[in-house]
């Protein structure tokens, strides 16, 4: 327990997780729900309550907004973020050195920018969809919403929530061909005619096709709501225990200069770390408390407390140069770092639904405040060998002996809000919003001697504005602006240079128009333009330790999604994404992980009542590993994968499916942390699972 509050935070916060229901039913099929966070139909949502926060239709956010059901997630048996990343227009997936979700959103990478429920969870560490019901990407900075960071969008994870009055026990147990399986339990249970209890648990037992890989993860969340009169009030807690093998992934091949490097190809599944020593866990406890209600007609208020407990650690080895050729050497290093985090969240929101002036409003006002106090440390690893010889890898001995880097900081942050959604009859509709947050930081660099304090204090203005022009009321037709910005801190506010701190935030401004269409009501096609400037970004001068120059970056794309339903029988979810990413006016630099051309699809065919195939393919073209400032920046091939599902409804009760990934055994190379450390796509392998509703 490292401070007064943990205690009691522990025994009486928790929180009221949107309600959606189990085995994925709406709130349409389902009135004892206790609060609607959003409804689905399939594979199309209809809105968000916790995204947007004012419960307003996707079709009248001025923004690009892909969300992932819950039907979705089971059918094609996804198990992670990145899973589900993979076929989300515009966003492509890191490695996050194999210890956290690392993505990249319109050019932007980030280790944080995630949420669930609308609340902050910026930890590092690989997320479950155990206990989700669909999970909300939203595309393009937007702190007037979300506060810091977003730099090219977040990700907001919605959870499971009891039903009152009903009795349902759903179980799942699934098993890959690589040898990895799990099992999972969802159970509700009414516990009076007022109060519903509602516990999601898995347990996971890890593996793939890389050598010496394996790992286990497993997690519960008990959540308990009330529902008296207009007020709902739920508690939940949430514990998370993950431990897996590091794999940092392969090297490139060197290259005679000048010349673009690729991966070192025939190495798939060769471990590059050292057995035994690579190695990641993560453990956490999260409690929520949240309560909503009408104040009076039209009037809605709702506040959330979060406190969460973080341990983690990672030690890992891995390859820190290009392979000299198939047979030569590469270069290793490593190091082991741990990292504890104590996050105190609290929000608290007024929804207003009025009409003055002879116009209707939807207004939005808020408030948020955390505390969140973090530690790292890093140990340099000493190896017996710097080098591992291709032609027969034998792996070093490794210790830590010495103390790198060691720091404590305490980050505060304060923020208000307010928005309104301005509706001139029928066809028009304003949205106008503005932030204001301040953002503390102070802390210490330990290592090394002597101490070195460090702090520094930013005060920002974030507005939103969005214009929505409705010809007909199944077609909206928008422009926006919006602003964000990431403190010289970072993503994980570890530390503070003495350059940085001198620094004034960065800042993201993205323009977009588009148009949202629901062709039916239960098929949706959106496409957008936009234009994202990161403006402010430190880049370190070559040659010169501690020093940085400014320089601003600028991603332009296009945008296509499409959901929903094309026949009774046929559901589809994907889209395309053009995107060129460079240094503002410097077409030679180009930002890392993003792919020019990207295009996902997935399908799924009833071909009667009690059986149904899926069919999917996704398609990125190549991608620089990191930003490429010089030639010789390693680029992924492009590459095209083809997934397929089988399902089968044995009765009313039980579905059995059988997923297929990478049907034709496409060689690829799924993602990068940098230019060698580079992910090796799985080849041909299989999933069977099955649901029993009890």
């Amino acid at each position: 327990m490292r401070s007064g509050y943990r205690r009691f935070l522990l025994l009486g916060a928790a929180s009221i997780l949107p309600v959606s229901p189990l085995a994925a039913e709406t709130a349409e099929d389902n009135p004892a729900e206790i609060i609607v966070t959003g409804q689905a139909d399939g594979y199309l949502a209809q809105d968000s309550v916790t995204a947007t926060k004012t419960g307003t239709p996707l079709i009248d956010v001025p923004q690009t907004i892909t969300v992932v059901t819950r039907e979705r997630l089971d059918d094609q048996a996804m198990r992670s973020i990145a899973d589900v990343l993979r076929y989300v227009p515009g966003a492509t997936i890191g490695q996050g050195e194999s210890n956290r979700d690392q993505i990249t959103l319109r050019g932007q990478n980030t280790t944080a920018d995630f949420f669930v429920d609308g609340v902050r969870d910026d930890v590092q560490y690989f997320r479950s969809l155990y206990n989700i019901e669909r999970v909300e990407v939203l595309k393009g900075p937007f702190a007037m919403t979300f506060g810091r960071g977003g730099s090219g969008g977040v990700i907001n994870r919605v959870r499971k929530s009891p039903l009152l009055g009903e009795t349902a026990i759903g179980a799942d147990a699934s098993a890959n061909t690589f040898g990895g399986w799990d099992i999972a339990g969802d159970v509700n249970l009414p516990v009076s005619a007022n109060t519903a209890l509602r516990v999601n648990a898995f347990y996971e037992q890890l593996d793939n096709h890389r050598d010496f890989y394996s790992g286990e993860r497993y997690a519960i969340n008990p959540y308990l709501a009330f529902q008296f009169g207009q007020w709902q009030l739920g508690l939940s807690y949430e514990y998370i225990k993950d431990d897996r093998v590091a794999d940092r992934g392969i090297p490139s091949l060197d290259c005679a200069q000048p010349c673009t490097p690729a991966p070192l190809e025939g190495f798939r599944d060769a471990f590059f770390g050292v057995p035994g020593v690579n190695q990641t866990g993560f453990e956490a406890h999260v409690a929520k408390a949240r309560l909503d209600g009408e104040l009076a007609p039209g009037l809605e208020w709702s506040t959330s407390v979060l406190y969460g407990d973080y341990d983690k650690f990672y030690a890992n080895v891995y390859p820190r140069g290009a392979a000299t050729s198939p047979t030569g050497t590469v270069a290793i290093e490593g190091y082991i770092d741990p990292t504890t985090r104590e996050n105190v969240i609290v929000q608290s929101n007024l929804v207003w639904e009025t009409a003055f002036g002879g116009l209707d409003h939807t207004i939005l006002i808020g408030a948020e405040y955390a505390d969140q106090r973090s530690t790292n440390q890093r140990r340099n690893a000493v190896l017996s060998s710097s080098t591992l010889n291709l032609t027969n890898i034998d792996y070093p001995t490794v210790t830590f002996p010495s103390l790198n880097r060691n720091s404590a900081s305490d980050v505060e942050v304060f923020s208000a809000y307010a928005q309104d959604q301005i509706k001139f009859g029928d066809l028009v509709e304003l949205v106008l919003g503005l932030r204001y947050d301040r953002f503390a930081i102070t802390g210490t660099d330990f290592q090394p001697d002597p101490d070195r304090p460090f702090a520094r204090t930013d005060d920002k203005i974030s507005p939103r504005i969005g214009l929505i022009l409705k010809p007909r009321p199944n077609l909206s037709l928008y422009a926006s602006y919006s602003q964000s910005f990431l403190p010289r801190s970072g993503d994980q506010f570890l530390n503070l240079s003495t350059v940085n701190e001198a620094l004034t935030p960065e800042e993201m401004t993205n323009y977009e128009v588009g148009g949202k269409w629901d062709i039916r009501p239960d098929l949706n096609l959106t496409v957008a333009l936009f234009q994202l400037d990161r403006t402010n970004t430190g880049v370190p001068v070559p040659g010169v330790p501690g020093s940085a120059f400014l320089t601003d970056t600028r991603t332009r794309g296009l945008e296509v999604g499409l959901a929903g339903r094309i026949l009774p029988q046929w559901q589809v979810s994907g889209g395309y994404t053009y995107q060129d990413a460079q240094r503002r006016n410097d077409d030679a630099v180009r930002l890392g992980q993003v792919p020019e051309h990207q295009f996902a699809l997935w399908n799924r065919f009833d071909l009667t009542g009690a059986v149904g195939i899926g069919l999917g393919v996704v398609h990125q073209s190549s991608q620089f590993a990191a930003i490429r400032t010089a030639p010789n920046v390693t680029r992924l091939p492009g590459f095209t994968r083809f997934d397929a599902a089988l399902f089968w409804d044995v009765s009313d009760r039980l579905e059995v499916q059988l997923n297929v990934e990478n049907v034709f055994d496409e060689s690829y190379f799924s993602d990068a942390h940098n230019i060698n450390n580079i992910s090796t796509g799985a080849p041909i392998n299989a999933r069977l699972s099955a649901r029993l509703k009890l």
